[in-house]
C-alpha cells in the first residue's frame, strides 16, 4: 500500500494531519516523505521530515512527547494521510495540547498551554520559536516583527552593528560587554535567519559536517 503514497506532488512529501485517537482534536500538521512513513509504520511512532529542519525526526525525540500510532488512513487521492494516536505530554512545541489554538474568526490567540517547555528545549531552539511566533504581531509593539516585516537592509544592519559592537568588547577585554553583546549578535542573526526560514538546526547540521575536517581544508574545498 505504501508504494501508492503519491510523493511526487509536494516535493517528495505528503501532508499528515495528526488526531488524537479518542478525542478525534487536530493535534498537529506535518509532512513525511517515504521513509518517514516507513519508519512510521515499523515502530509504530510517528515519524515526520522536518521542512525546516531539513531532516527525518521522530515526534517527541526531544521532549519525550511521542505519538504511538492508533490508525493511519490515506485519502481518496493517496496524496494525504491522517494519523489517530495516542499522545505522550502534549503535541506542540509551545506546551500547548494542540498546534491549533489561533482563533481566526474571534481574532485572539487561546490560552491552552499546559507545560512550560522551557526546560526541554535549548535556549536558542525556544528563542526562534519565539521569534517565528512573533512573525504575524503588531510591528508598533514587538521589536522582533517590527524587524521581521520592516526594511531587510535594516536588519542587516543591526547584525552589522551587534558584530561591531562584540569586537569592541573582545579589543577591550569586557568579559561582560563581550557576553552581552554576543547574545545580541545572537538575537539578531537569529531573527535574519527565520526571515529566510532558516532553522538553527539547520546551522547544527553544517557545524556537525565539520567534524574531523580541518578548517582549512574545509574553506578550500568550499572554494573549489
Amino acid at each position: 500500500m505504501i508504494d501508492k503514497i503519491d510523493f511526487d506532488k509536494q516535493d517528495g512529501l505528503v501532508p499528515v494531519v495528526v488526531q488524537d485517537h479518542s478525542t478525534g482534536e487536530v493535534l498537529m500538521l506535518a509532512y513525511m516523505n517515504r521513509e518517514a512513513l516507513k519508519l512510521s509504520m515499523q515502530t509504530g511512532k510517528t515519524h515526520f521530515f522536518s521542512r525546516g529542519k531539513n531532516r527525518l525526526w521522530q515526534k517527541g525525540e526531544t521532549s519525550g512527547h511521542t505519538q504511538t500510532i492508533v490508525s493511519m488512513m490515506a485519502d481518496c487521492d493517496m496524496d494525504s494521510i491522517v494519523v489517530k494516536v495516542r499522545q505522550s505530554g502534549v503535541a506542540c512545541h509551545t506546551g500547548a495540547y494542540s498546534c491549533f489554538f489561533h482563533d481566526l474568526l474571534a481574532n485572539i490567540k487561546l490560552e491552552n498551554k499546559q507545560i512550560d517547555t522551557t526546560q526541554i528545549y535549548s535556549v536558542v531552539d525556544t528563542l526562534f520559536d519565539t521569534i517565528k511566533e512573533k512573525k504575524i504581531d503588531n510591528p508598533d509593539s514587538s521589536y522582533t516583527a517590527r524587524l521581521l516585516q520592516g526594511e531587510q537592509n535594516y536588519m542587516l544592519k543591526k547584525i552589522v552593528e551587534e558584530a561591531s559592537e562584540l569586537c569592541f568588547a573582545i579589543k577591550d577585554d569586557d568579559k561582560d560587554g563581550t557576553i552581552y553583546e554576543c547574545a545580541d549578535l545572537t538575537y539578531h542573526t537569529l531573527v535574519a535567519i527565520c526571515s529566510k526560514n532558516i532553522s538553527p538546526d539547520m546551522i547544527k547540521q553544517e557545524l556537525k559536517k565539520r567534524f574531523g575536517t580541518s578548517g582549512i581544508e574545509e574553506k578550500n574545498n568550499r572554494q573549489k
